[in-house]
């Protein structure tokens, strides 16, 4: 922490703002130290709060806008992009998908805060025609209260923080291969989950030239549209008589699905 320390001292506010652009565009360069270090300097006087601040709100706007500018010409292939290289990418579309549903702009808010959120929520907005205005208004504001809880914490615990962080590094001999032995546990039975995941998705899967043919056949089937309102108000098409029921929603709808004939469901 010492060292981050000096640096951001050495080279001021600019480290301050490429840092957080950088780390918000999707860069590996974790911002929460520079924010932290930030905060502690400023509570020493030897760097002015309002003015970094600033800085760092601008440069998570402005790469926040890049995002929302790339959702809003390439639609859901940018966040299933990002989500793709999540540890959950079978949840982590639908996830930011209900909270954007349920908080819209407001959620901008608070997704920094959330892992997996932060880079995701901004193209979603721009794949759903959020207007430009209230994205900058609801984005500038959720990016100050995210720099300003982690700097703010730097300016009030300034004088203990480096203290903390020393004793920290002391114990990082026994405490980093813990840490990193539990990350890799947590990474495997990630991945173990998602093959038995995708394992039993081919074994129930159904092709969509076979449903074609069953109908064409005139086999009675029961289809089942498991998208949210905003999927299908991005793309409004669906098959011949299937029922409109959101996933969140499948066990209050049981009661309206058929036990008598093959019950098929699709989304995007």
């Amino acid at each position: 922490m010492h060292q981050t320390l000096e640096f951001v001292l050495k080279h001021g506010y600019l480290v301050i703002f490429l840092n957080v652009l950088l780390e918000q565009l999707g860069l590996p360069i974790p911002a929460t130290p520079v924010l932290l270090a930030f905060g502690a300097l400023s509570g020493e006087g030897k760097m002015v709060y309002l003015p970094g601040l600033a800085l760092a709100t601008i440069a998570a706007l402005i790469s926040d806008l890049v995002w929302y500018t790339l959702g809003r010409k390439r639609g859901a292939v940018i966040l299933r992009l990002l989500c793709k290289i999540s540890l959950e990418p079978d949840s982590c579309v639908r996830r930011t998908e209900n909270v954007f549903l349920r908080y819209g702009a407001r959620g901008l808010l608070f997704v920094k805060f959330v892992p997996g959120l932060s880079t995701a929520f901004p193209p979603l907005a721009g794949n759903f025609r959020m207007p430009l205005w209230k994205f900058c208004l609801f984005d500038g504001l959720g990016a100050m209260a995210w720099a300003g809880a982690y700097s703010m914490a730097g300016l009030v615990f300034h004088d203990q923080i480096d203290r903390v962080l020393m004793i920290l590094l002391q114990m990082g001999s026994r405490v980093l291969p813990l840490a990193a032995g539990l990350l890799a546990i947590y990474i495997l039975v990630k991945y173990i989950q998602r093959r038995r995941f995708y394992h039993k998705l081919r074994v129930a899967r159904i092709h969509s030239f076979e449903v074609k043919e069953m109908m064409d056949r005139g086999e009675e089937l029961f289809i089942i549209d498991l998208r949210n309102s905003l999927e299908r108000e991005d793309h409004p098409m669906k098959l011949p008589g299937a029922m409109a029921l959101a996933f969140e929603d499948i066990e209050a709808g049981l009661a309206d699905i058929p036990r008598d004939r093959d019950v098929v469901l699709y989304c995007t």
